[in-house]
């Protein structure tokens, strides 16, 4: 009832914002109604968590397991991915700015894998920017203006943000022959080495998403419409998509823009 709720009044209230950013004045009544319907959401949104905080507590969980307990049982898990994705994506812009790397340790390998998709990002990025110019210019209203410029400029944040992502969380390759398949935020596959069966370079060019799962379990994890490394798996592996799904795979395809150092890494463990 509560996620019902949230999700009926969300955009009621979103098109409200949007009246009263351009100047459109609603009748008072409407304005008392939907405050006193966000109210009551808002209250029935808390009186939720507590519940599900009290009966975790009441299962001997600490205070912030308990909330953690709450927010995961409330929040769907895919609306809580994508937050957590986002706020990851806009910290890696301070780490690239840096020149920091993520989840990469003195001995590991970090093998990067922005290659194919770099000219790409800073393409779309030109466009951003020429949209945001274009559209400031040509827009009379002001209140217009000003919500058009401010969704722009988060659009151009958010394509750099992906890209730190992507750069400063690159795969690794640990000294004990673990591996960790990453893009940027959005995915993160650690490889035991005993799950390791063979290692080659095979630079294929197959179709689909970012993460795509064939049906005979092979996992390609697509870069710029390519993949150049091979990896399998002697047992099923659990890997979690960008969105929160649960699937396995046994094989891995994935992209590295030096394969022949990841392979060799791989091969020859420390």
């Amino acid at each position: 009832m509560a996620r019902v709720a949230v999700a009926a009044v969300l955009p009621g209230e979103l098109a409200l914002a949007a009246c009263l950013v351009a100047g459109v004045r609603p009748p008072g009544w409407a304005l008392a109604g939907a405050e006193a319907l966000a109210l009551a959401v808002l209250l029935l949104e808390a009186w939720v968590l507590r519940s599900l905080y009290v009966a975790a507590r009441a299962r001997g969980a600490d205070r912030r397991a308990s909330w953690r307990a709450a927010v995961r049982e409330a929040v769907p898990v895919s609306v809580r991915r994508l937050v957590l994705h986002e706020l990851r994506a806009l910290a890696s812009l301070a780490r690239w700015v840096r020149r920091g790397t993520h989840g990469v340790r003195p001995g590991d390998l970090a093998a990067a894998y922005t290659g194919p998709q770099t000219g790409m990002m800073y393409g779309l990025l030109f466009v951003l920017v020429v949209e945001t110019v274009g559209l400031a210019l040509l827009i009379p209203w002001p209140a217009v203006h000003r919500v058009v410029l401010v969704l722009d400029l988060y659009g151009v944040v958010l394509v750099l943000a992906l890209h730190a992502a992507c750069v400063t969380r690159p795969h690794v390759v640990r000294p004990d022959g673990s591996l960790r398949i990453r893009y940027g935020a959005l995915f993160d596959l650690a490889v035991p080495p005993d799950a390791v069966a063979s290692v080659r370079i095979d630079r294929r060019y197959p179709e689909g998403r970012l993460v795509t799962l064939s049906e005979d379990g092979v996992l390609d994890l697509i870069v710029g419409s390519q993949t150049s490394v091979t990896l399998e798996l002697n047992r099923p592996l659990p890997f979690t998509r960008p969105l929160g799904a649960t699937e396995e795979t046994h094989t891995i395809r994935f992209h590295a823009d030096d394969p022949r150092a990841l392979v060799h890494a791989l091969r020859q463990p420390a």
